[in-house]
């Protein structure tokens, strides 16, 4: 693992950056319970609208985030309850979209006063990444607990194309458009983690990067501004493997990996090939000047899920609430950074010998997909993939015919992953 280095270090090495800084955004309010803000999304550096996931809310902003104006709330008629907000695109400043993660699709053409339901058949069950390319096409992927699809509308979201890619992964994240034919799209395979690429709007595709190990995604990616062909990823895995940034310098035909300190890691954007951020479920923002080789701890940022660079000297991200990196210093000192509430779950007995019995508390509806792996991070199966549709106490027993040993029982739902030791 590369060793993180002082701020203090970096500060001294790299003045020219002593003025920019990334600091929360208050004024968004202080996201209770520690949920976070899924998705963020800026047409220019002051119009801009932030999607908080558990909360199912939607909030404006003007200017450049010093103010925001809530759109859309939990319990209107827009949308059932229970509802789960993973993120908010726009076409221009009127068209936009809300993907969740509970069978529901949205769209407004009056810049977020009114949402409406998008119907597409077969129906999506989640929205997992949206893209706006051009002034009319719009792509959208799920679900990251399977299965995978894309789906499409070049009419502004009037109708809409459904594509199975059930032949090229298990579940897909994200999806990054040039323009209207050309994209990526990025998730996971039975493998590892997978990039995939079209040339022809979606119809045919072509793996151009697997990860090392069975459930790891590649869950968020960039193309660099200065330079469409330098791409980046973030690869968010299970312990004892680190996270990773994948980077391709030649359009995606071949990738190199460095190790992140937090195997949690989800959001990545960069401002040159060298300065960049990531951040994830675990870790603060952290920052590199070295393309990945040393890393750094920001003091603010929890819980991130997406990096949107606007130039060199502006950027926004979501997380435990919205960040803003800027000259402008725009954070308080009453804003409190704090670890993601993780689900409460656990195993009986421990350790355990022919039956594994796991009980999970889910305080809202959920999607799970529990895993086991081993002691070295292999993924030995899937225990179970199921729809929670309300909040509920649910438990779950296996038999268990491994060897003695240790074994990991890894969680994955809307709120993130976490793993629990088991020991036979």
């Amino acid at each position: 693992m590369k060793k993180i280095v002082s701020f203090l270090i970096v500060f001294q090495s790299f003045t020219a950056f002593a003025q920019l800084q990334w600091a929360p955004l208050t004024a968004i309010g202080d996201n209770i319970n520690n949920q976070r803000f899924d998705d963020v999304f800026f047409l220019n550096e002051n119009l801009g609208w932030a999607a908080n996931g558990y909360y199912a809310s939607i909030y404006k902003t003007t200017d450049g985030g010093q103010t925001w104006v809530t759109q859309l709330a939990e319990f209107t008629p827009e949308f059932p309850i229970n509802s789960y907000f993973r993120n908010v695109e726009f076409l221009n400043e009127n068209i936009g979209f809300v993907g969740t993660l509970s069978g529901v699709f949205l769209k407004t053409t009056d810049g977020g006063t009114s949402w409406n339901p998008v119907t597409i058949t077969p129906n999506p069950p989640a929205i997992c990444g949206l893209d706006a390319v051009g002034t009319s096409t719009i792509y959208g992927c799920g679900a990251y607990f399977s299965p995978a699809y894309l789906i499409k509308s070049s009419d502004s979201g009037e109708t809409w194309q459904y594509i199975d890619m059930s032949a090229y992964a298990n579940a897909l994240v994200e999806v990054l458009f040039t323009d209207e034919n050309h994209g990526l799209a990025s998730g996971s395979t039975d493998a590892g983690g997978v990039v995939l690429q079209t040339d022809d709007g979606g119809l045919t595709w072509t793996t151009l990067y697997i990860t090392p190990n069975a459930g790891e995604y590649v869950w968020k990616l960039q193309r660099l501004a200065s330079n469409p062909a330098v791409i980046f990823g973030s690869v968010e895995t299970v312990a004892p493997h680190t996270g990773l940034l994948i980077k391709s310098t030649d359009n995606g035909l071949s990738w190199s990996s460095k190790p992140v300190p937090d195997p949690d890691i989800q959001a990545v954007g960069f401002v040159t090939e060298n300065h960049g951020w990531m951040g994830g479920h675990s870790s603060p923002i952290l920052e590199t000047f070295d393309g990945g080789d040393t890393w750094i701890e920001n003091s603010v940022g929890s819980n991130l899920n997406r990096i949107v660079i606007l130039s060199d000297h502006l950027a926004y991200a979501s997380g435990k609430t919205i960040y803003k990196y800027s000259d402008q210093g725009l954070g308080t000192s009453t804003f409190v950074e704090s670890p993601r509430e993780k689900l409460q779950a656990t195993v009986s007995p421990n350790p355990i010998q022919d039956n594994l019995t796991i009980q999970i508390e889910f305080p809202a509806a959920d999607h799970l997909r529990l895993e086991l792996y081993d002691a070295n991070g292999r993924r030995i199966k899937l225990l179970v993939k199921e729809d929670i549709d309300r909040q509920s106490t649910q438990k779950y027993s296996f038999d268990f015919p491994y060897p003695k040993g240790v074994y990991y029982v890894n969680l994955h739902t809307n709120t993130g992953r976490q793993s629990l030791k088991v020991v036979k």
